[in-house]
């Protein structure tokens, strides 16, 4: 999993049929002290997060789909929790 921030929606009119009613989000990982790293990318949210969350994403394609509940569903990540707090000793 990873710890992402929310950076934006995605709008698509036109879409797989799978992705009907689904929320899609574009989210930056950054490390536990904020810093982003790599690429931002999309994924599907079923927690109602929004611009500006901390989430956390599953981004192994079987544990996304288990996730919705859809084993053949045609995704790689999905935002599973919204974060409060990172505590570290």
């Amino acid at each position: 999993m990873l710890i992402c921030k929310v950076i934006g929606n995605v709008v698509a009119t036109k879409k797989e049929p799978k992705f009907k009613g689904k929320k899609i989000l574009v989210v930056q990982p950054i490390e536990v002290d904020g810093e982003p790293y790599g690429n931002s990318f999309e994924t599907i949210d079923i927690v109602q997060a929004g611009v500006g969350d901390i989430v956390l994403v599953t981004v192994q394609g079987s544990s996304a789909r288990d996730a919705l509940g859809d084993m053949k569903m045609p995704i790689d990540s999905v935002i599973v929790g919204i974060i409060d707090e990172i505590q570290m000793d």
